[in-house]
């Protein structure tokens, strides 16, 4: 009989191991999925950003423009297939001192503002903008239950044991508080 109940704690041991594996896998999942959502939603802002420069390339006459515009199209950011958020946080740096550059360019032909072209890419930027703030979010709140997981007892004894390290947040990249609003809300 004593025997009988060892084996029955064993085997509900092994499977409440078994369940927090399982759920530990289908957490970190869920928060790499979000981290290469977020870096695919960057190439596409980028590519917003790329039309516009390719809109302002018909105005920039000045050699400085020009420079500026090379400048931007050469600092692509970086796209992986397993994205780290120090990537993730590199591209932000990348896309805000782009925009940042690219700022300067229109702000010397108003002209440049009214094209058809232009705004529908900006709108999109904007769009992707939103798209990526949201997916900050979402992989920070997975992150969030990632890291409660690995930490709270009992489960933090299981995560040890397989290798489940806490993760890294996303940091809100503080140069988007130099950033001016180039896309002011409509009337």
């Amino acid at each position: 009989m004593v025997t009988i109940i060892i084996i029955a704690i064993v085997v509900l041991l092994v499977l409440w191991v078994i369940s927090v594996q399982n759920k530990l896998v289908k957490l970190d999942e869920f928060a790499n999925n979000a981290l290469k959502q977020i870096n695919v939603q960057q190439m596409t802002r980028f590519d917003s950003l790329r039309t516009m420069i390719n809109a302002a390339r018909e105005y920039a006459k000045d050699v400085e423009s020009k420079t500026i515009i090379d400048a931007i199209e050469a600092r692509r950011p970086v796209q992986t297939a397993n994205p780290t958020p120090e990537q993730i946080n590199e591209n932000e740096a990348i896309l805000g001192e782009a925009m940042r550059n690219f700022n300067v360019v229109v702000e010397r032909y108003p002209e440049l503002k009214s094209m058809q072209l232009y705004a529908n890419a900006q709108e999109e930027y904007s769009k992707n903008e939103d798209q990526v703030r949201l997916s900050r979010m979402t992989f920070n709140d997975a992150v969030t239950k990632f890291n409660m997981q690995t930490r709270m007892f009992p489960g933090s004894v299981v995560a040890r044991m397989l290798g489940f390290a806490p993760k890294q947040y996303l940091e809100e990249d503080k140069s988007k508080a130099d950033i001016p609003d180039v896309f002011p809300e409509k009337k």
